[in-house]
Formats: structure tokens, sequence, C-alpha cells
């Protein structure tokens, strides 16, 4: 296959999303595919120049605002029609995280050039993106989700609500960047003001106690049910992305009924948000047993250190084998989506 990676971005997770596609180019190559890189603020990345672009590691912390407001300015998402790479590959593979990579802007555009994507549709991606909307939607099909309002909101009626400690989060952002773990009303203000410089809308969620649990969903199929023990009290952007700064565990040390009902409640997330070839879904399971949703990745992670690729090995399916079958589900899933009612 002609396959081009869209990589980079402007996203907090520019750099995660490069990581990623480190390994993908890596991987499709060695099933002798034909891979271009483009990344989406700079433009078509020829192969003599791809050390450069591809040579960064993931930091213990994300880019910097004003780094990303420079790449904002070169952003070249309504050119991407016009790249070779772009318009005439067999299949765009989205090593993409965050921002319009992820929130369904980049997969409308994707949708009008005609060219088969990687991942879920453009309903879907900003249907998952949106915390505020997909915890409605997991509520409304079963799916457990923490309790949870949206700023404003006075630290009072938080404690009366929802309770101390408290999580602030932007309700549209990935890789708990912005994200604060909120143990006294007087740090609430602080918390919100953080999430604010990564998105408009903020979410401060009841803080649910217990184990940190993982699911691949693929082709329909839920795959191994891992556990993350980070270092930290959550598994924040260092953890996620530094190797030994957490343990990942696949599959999970729980009962045989456990693993079911998360594998039961990932597809059931996955539909709910009318998902397509792939995801990965987190959830906590409480001491006393309680399995609940904290969200859906509709592009999750492809770096070494990633938890899909660990989910999918679990069950037998090595890395290469995973890229490829995400490139072959992508002209299955959009055809559907371009199939006349």
């Amino acid at each position: 296959m002609r396959v081009t990676v869209l990589t980079g971005g402007t996203s907090a997770e520019r750099d995660v999303a490069i990581a990623s596609a480190v390994q993908v180019i890596a991987a499709l190559r060695t099933r002798r595919h034909q891979v271009s890189v483009v990344d989406t603020a700079r433009g078509y990345i020829a192969e003599r120049d791809e050390a450069v672009l591809l040579s960064g590691a993931v930091g213990a912390e994300p880019p910097s605002l004003p780094e990303l407001q420079a790449l904002e300015r070169g952003l070249l998402l309504s050119g991407l029609a016009n790249l070779a790479a772009v318009k005439d590959a067999e299949v765009l593979f989205l090593a993409l995280h965050g921002g319009r990579g992820e929130d369904g802007t980049i997969q409308t555009l994707l949708e009008m050039i005609g060219v088969p994507y990687t991942g879920s549709g453009r309903l879907g991606s900003a249907l998952a993106m949106d915390k505020d909307v997909a915890k409605r939607l997991f509520r409304q099909t079963g799916v457990p989700t923490p309790d949870w309002v949206m700023a404003p909101a006075a630290a009072a009626r938080i404690g009366q609500q929802l309770g101390w400690p408290a999580v602030v989060k932007p309700s549209k952002q990935g890789s708990t960047v912005g994200l604060t773990v909120v143990k006294r009303p007087e740090d609430y203000e602080a918390a919100v003001t953080l999430a604010r410089q990564y998105d408009d809308e903020v979410m401060v969620e009841a803080f649910v106690p217990g184990r940190e649990l993982t699911v691949g969903v693929l082709d329909g199929r839920a795959l191994a049910v891992g556990e993350i023990i980070p270092r930290h009290e959550v598994f924040d952007y260092e953890c996620k992305y530094t190797p030994g700064m957490s343990q990942e565990i696949f599959p999970a040390d729980i009962t045989p009924a456990v693993a079911a009902e998360c594998g039961r409640l990932s597809l059931l997330a996955h539909h709910a948000l009318k998902l397509g070839g792939y995801s990965r879904v987190d959830f906590r399971l409480t001491p006393a047993g309680d399995l609940s949703c904290l969200e859906v990745n509709t592009l999750p992670g492809m770096t070494a250190t990633s938890l899909l690729p660990q989910s999918a090995a679990a069950v037998g399916i090595d890395f290469a084998e995973l890229c490829e079958r995400i490139c072959r589900s992508a002209g299955t899933v959009h055809a559907r989506v371009k199939e006349p009612a």
C-alpha cells in the first residue's frame, strides 16, 4: 500500500504524535509498504529529512504554549489536498493526538479529499474529544462514569456535589495535559486557570480511587485488559511517556468476570460514541469492585510505551500487524461513511 503518515500538528500532544509516527513508519516499512510522511504544521517531509523531524523524544512535559502558538501560524490543514503525498495515498495513517488532529477537524477535511484515513470519522472523533458530551452518552447507554460538573462552578458546589479530591481538566484535551487532582478547595481556582490555558471548557470530575485499567478495541473486538501502576498519584504526562515511570501489566491480574465486564463496557462505550476501526478505553476499578469509565481515546498513542500496542500484543497481534490491520480497516470504515442512506 501507499501509506502517508500524518503527524506532528499543533496540539500539546505534538511530541507524542511524532513519537507515534516513528514507530508506525518503521513498522509499515518492514511490511514493505511505501510510506511517506507529512507534518500537518510543516508539510511534506522528504525521506532524507525524516531523521531530523523524527529524532526528538517525548519529554517529561508537553511543548510550551508559545512553541505551539508559533507552529499554529504554519498550520497546513487547508492545503493538505494539494500535497501529492496526501491525494495520491491509498491510506492516510493518522499519527496525531489531540487538537485538530483528533477532534473531527482534520477528519472532515480528509473526507472532502476522499482518501481513506485511519481511526474514527468526524462525528465520532468530535463526540469522544468533548468529555462532557462523551460522558452524557456513556450515561445514556449504561456505561458507568464518574460524576462531573462543568466550570464555572464555585468550590463550595464542587465540595457538596462531588467532594474532594476532584479532578480538574480541559474538556477537549488528552494525555492529562492541564489536569490537576485538587485536594483542597483553596487550590481549585488555580487548577481551573491552568486547564483553561488548553481549552475554554473545563470539566470538574469526581476523583475515583482504585486501580487503573485500560483495554484496546480493534475491528469490533475488545483486546486484552491491562493495568497501569504509575509512580505518580495519577497516570500523568510524564508517567505516560517516560520509560520506567509506570508499570504496565498485560493482561491485568483481575478476575475473568472483571475482564469480561471491561471488554463489554469498552465495546459499549466505543459504539456509543460512533467510533471506527480502533480505540482505547480507560477505566478505574474501585476497591468495591465497580468499574468506572474515564474516557475513550480515538487515536491512542503508538509509541514505545503506549498501551494499545501492549493490549494487542497480549492477544497475539504484534506491532507491525497492528499497524497493518489499522490501515486495512480504514478503507472499509470510511467507505461505509460515504454510502448513500
